[in-house]
Formats: structure tokens, sequence, C-alpha cells
């Protein structure tokens, strides 16, 4: 008797009295985003095969066409002769239908013992697996990139800021380093995230298990899962690995998107801090003197994207009923975006941070303006013994004297200081000035966490180790 597959190119043609019409075929299909899947699809066909033969369900002679005809259609794919049909639906069906072209009753077998359900939520996990490995990857390139231009600059002063407004000098090390905190946390959620993604749905079937004498644990070991998902019903309709991903890369851009609006600020000309490589930005198609930080800008723009991409998730499993409903095959194209939305992020971003350009003179100008040593000062005085709110008030006050004639604090002569805060003037000896230069300030900060430059040199030698070695 003739496959009902291969006859009307559906799987359950014979339970239908009509053929679905071809506004529902393209509806419906997913062929043409899943196909992305092939090469883990084939791989989840093979160990479950294996495990077919290991079982006696199958024949080792069946086991052998089955692994020809994989092979075959392997190679069929990356040379991309591989014919793709609309009417197969989706990447499983279309292997299927194409290893039972090629070996007959034996790629008939190969179902035996699973369902599209199983097969497709393993799929996604394996897939899903490596890419989470890849991006593991990209995340430490372009850490490797902001240790290296932090090291060059552990000793260039720029203004540290709250409110967008000058608060206390800090070196340009430092404030790298705080990105390498930040992606050093994504590194690590992606690591634990990876914990859930594997594990093997395989063996639910469709829902209630099988009734074959299957071994899933053997599968298990075979694709290198952790383990195997615990229960049948949740095994096919969990998607929670997927949602979990992504929040995980939404944080991952959310953190480049701040990194994108500092390179924006920072490379405009009122700012001038650093320049970025030609080959990052753009020009203008009316301005010819314009050089625009595009790369930066559109990457701050994909960071909604991919929040829109979780929340899609989240919206898409909120109202399912178990198990396996059809809902599920919306979960791949926010899934699979998210993947390459995140790694091209991350892989241009890496070059762009290692082609940047940093304008020392000018970070340091901007640090000599907003009396961002006032803080030092009160420090000073309150390790002289007076409290620290006076201590407060009494450079509040030399401040606004210091705005009245245009000068900084380190402007003023001792004499002056003294004359001007009488109330602390037996406090103020000659070192007070080695507290109001950057250098000093940015010194004083020496413990962990701190923005001293041998705290900063200290801490990329325990950042690259931490490269060396990730958890």
């Amino acid at each position: 008797m003739t496959s009902q597959l291969h006859k009307k190119g559906e799987a359950w043609s014979a339970r239908f009295s009509e053929p679905m019409s071809e506004l529902v075929k393209r509806y419906t299909s997913s062929v043409f985003f899943d196909k992305r899947l092939a090469f883990v699809d084939i791989e989840g066909s093979l160990a479950h095969a294996g495990m077919l033969a290991a079982q006696k369900i199958i024949s080792a002679d069946d086991l052998a066409k089955i692994e020809a005809g994989m092979a075959q259609i392997r190679g069929e794919i990356e040379r991309g002769e591989f014919e793709w049909q609309l009417d197969l639906e989706d990447v499983h069906l279309n292997i299927e239908a194409r290893l039972t072209a090629l070996i007959g009753d034996a790629g008939k077998r190969l179902h035996t013992g699973r369902s599209r359900n199983d097969q497709v939520a393993t799929d996604i996990r394996l897939w899903l697996r490596g890419e989470i490995d890849r991006i593991g990857g990209l995340l430490g390139d372009l850490r490797g990139a902001l240790l290296d231009l932090a090291d060059q600059h552990t000793n260039t002063i720029l203004p540290g800021f709250t409110h967008l407004q000058v608060a206390q000098p800090v070196t340009f090390g430092h404030h790298l380093l705080a990105y390498f905190e930040m992606f050093s946390r994504d590194a690590q959620r992606m690591l634990d995230v990876r914990k859930r993604v594997n594990q093997l749905p395989l063996g639910a079937a469709a829902l209630a298990g099988t009734s074959y004498p299957i071994d899933r644990e053997r599968v298990a070991n075979t694709l290198g899962f952790d383990g195997v998902c615990r229960n049948s019903l949740d095994a096919v309709s969990d998607r929670d690995f997927a949602i979990e991903f992504t929040a995980a890369a939404s944080l991952v851009m959310t953190h480049v998107s701040r990194l994108s609006e500092e390179l924006v600020l920072w490379m405009s000309p009122r700012v001038g801090f650093i320049d970025l490589a030609d080959r990052f930005c753009t020009g203008s198609s009316i301005m010819p003197q314009k050089k625009n930080p595009d790369v930066a800008e559109l990457a701050r723009g994909k960071t909604g994207r991919v929040n829109g991409h979780l929340v899609a998730l989240l919206t898409l499993m909120k109202g399912q009923p178990l198990a396996y409903n059809k809902d599920n095959q919306e979960d791949k194209e926010p899934l699979f975006d998210t993947v390459d939305t995140v790694a091209d992020t991350l892989r241009i971003f890496a070059e762009m941070v290692a082609g940047i350009t940093v304008k020392a003179d000018n970070m340091r100008a901007a640090a000599l303006q907003g009396f961002a040593t006032a803080t030092d000062l009160a420090d000073y005085l309150v390790k002289r013994g007076l409290a620290f709110r006076d201590a407060h008030e009494a450079v509040a006050h030399a401040v606004r004297i210091c705005e009245t004639r245009g000068i900084d604090l380190a402007d003023l002569s001792l004499e002056q200081m003294r004359a001007d805060l009488p109330a602390v003037a037996s406090l103020l000896g000659d070192d007070v000035f080695d507290y109001l230069t950057l250098e000093g300030s940015v010194a004083s900060r020496d413990h962990i966490g701190g923005t001293a430059p041998s705290r900063v040199k200290a801490a990329i030698a325990e950042a690259r180790a931490s490269l060396a070695s990730p958890r």
C-alpha cells in the first residue's frame, strides 16, 4: 500500500475527505524558517534510530539504511541540492519523505516510538544549546576587547557622572570594567540557561510516552544531554527554556544598548571623548561633514526588537492548556531572530570596541569641569575631625564661591581657601591640594572595586584569569 505521506503529501491525509487548501498550507507551513533545524533534526533522528536498533525495535539492517540515507540527505542540504516542499509542511516531514524515497520501508520505520511533538522539542533544544555555546564565545570576545582597551587606559581620567552631571573622576579603564562585569553576568546567565535547555524531551512522543521499550537515557547520552525531561506532558509543551534564553538575551542587549548610548554621547563633538573607526560609521546624504555612529544607534534600536520577542514568547505560552498546541509553531521565528540579532551584535561590537580611539586630553579637560573633586575636599576635612555633614556644607559653600569667580576648587590658593572658609580654616593644610587633583582623587579610591589605577590593573588581571577559565 502506498504511504499516505507520499501519496498526498500529508502524514494524516487518510483521515480527511478533502485536501488542505493552498492558503491553509501556506498559513500553517513552517518549512521555510524551521529548515535551519535540519542538521539537528538529522542528529536527533540518528540517535533515535540507534536506540531503536539497540532495543530490537528496528533491525540492524534498517539502521544501516537510515544512516546511509541521512548521510546523503545531509550532503544534499549542504550542497543546496535538497528540495524543500511546502506540501510537506515542516523540516521533519521533508527529511522523512526524502529518506523514505531513498531507502524505502526502513525510512518509514524511523518514526516508531516518537511524535513530531517530542521531535521538534528535541531539535530546538539541540539547536539552541549550540547557539548558547556560540553566544558564550562571542561574549568572551567582547569582554576580551573591553579588557584590552581598559588595559591601555588604567591611568586615563574622565569624569564619572550621575544624572549626567559631573560627579567624581574615574579612570577610563575602570569605566570599561563596569561593562566587563555586565557582560560577565550575561555569560554566567547563558551557562545557567544551558543547564535547563540541555534536557531531552524525546521519548515523550505525542504527550503520554510510548508503549515501545525505548531507552531514553541512551538517547540523552548519545546527544550529550544532561538528563531527560521527567514528565511527558511537560516535555512536549514546555517552552520555558526558550523564554528563559530570550530573557537572558534581552539583558545582553540591554547592556549593549547602555554601552551604545555612551559611545554615541562620547563620539559627539560636544563631548569628544572617543572616535569610532570609519568602518563602523556612516555619512549623511546631504551633510558631507557627518560621521554618524549608526552601528551603536542600530544596536540600541535592536534591543527593543529582542525585548519584543521575549514578550511575544511569554504571550504565546500564557493561555495554553496541556499538552502540545499548534501555537507553539510560533516559538521559532522570535527565537531564531533573537539568536541572530544577539550573535551579530556581539560579533560587531567586539570589533568596534577594539577599534576605538580614545581622546584622553578631552576626557581630562572634562573631568576638570564641574568640581569633580569636591567630595575629596569634604573627605579631607572629615579625616581631620569634622563631621561629614558639616564638611559637606563647607565644601558646598566653597563651590558656590568658585562658581561666582569662574574657577575650580584647585585654582584657589590656600590663603583664599582659608579666608573663604573661616569655620574650617584651621583644618586646611598645604596637603589639601593633593586631594584636589584628579590623580590624587582616583588614587585615593584604593580598595577592591575602586577606581585607583593600581586596583584597575589588578581587576584586569583577575578578569583575564576568569576569561581563561570560565565557570
